[in-house]
């Protein structure tokens, strides 16, 4: 397993539905942004960097689920704590922790690859075997 990165939130009225809580795809879009905070924590440049020195435009998600244990409100402050659980040739996978005061709240898995644009067609994508060096990084 790879190092544990956490990702500070607060959550916003606006992050919340009518009753109150956190509407749940704004769950994916902290999964999302504590993906990339886990790389740049661990000395992963930026995606434009790397698409300019290696092809590499960023890690796309292929599968994503989450589990909601509790819920959370408006003016709550909560981390996601993030890690690789499981590195394969061309993809791995990440658990999101959601965490306020230590209490679990939610946890999410994504399955992602390293993509670069397709050599044939640029409008597609291509997923690469994982960096070494990366790897290295993350762990």
């Amino acid at each position: 397993m790879s190092k544990t990165v956490i990702y500070p939130i607060n959550v916003e009225f606006g992050d919340c539905d009518p009753a109150g809580i956190v509407f749940f795809p704004n769950f994916f879009r902290w999964y999302d942004a504590a993906s990339r905070n886990f790389f740049h924590q661990c000395g992963v440049p930026p995606w434009r960097e790397t698409e300019k020195t290696r092809g590499i435009i960023g890690t796309p998600v292929v599968d994503i689920s989450s589990r909601f244990v509790r819920p959370a409100t408006y003016g709550d402050r909560v981390e996601v704590h993030s890690a690789i659980v499981e590195w394969n040739d061309k993809t791995f996978v990440m658990r999101h922790e959601l965490k306020r005061d230590g209490e679990l709240l939610a946890e999410g898995r994504d399955t992602r690859v390293f993509a670069i644009r397709h050599p044939d067609d640029p409008g597609r994508i291509k997923a690469i075997a994982i960096p070494a060096d990366i790897r290295a990084m993350c762990s």
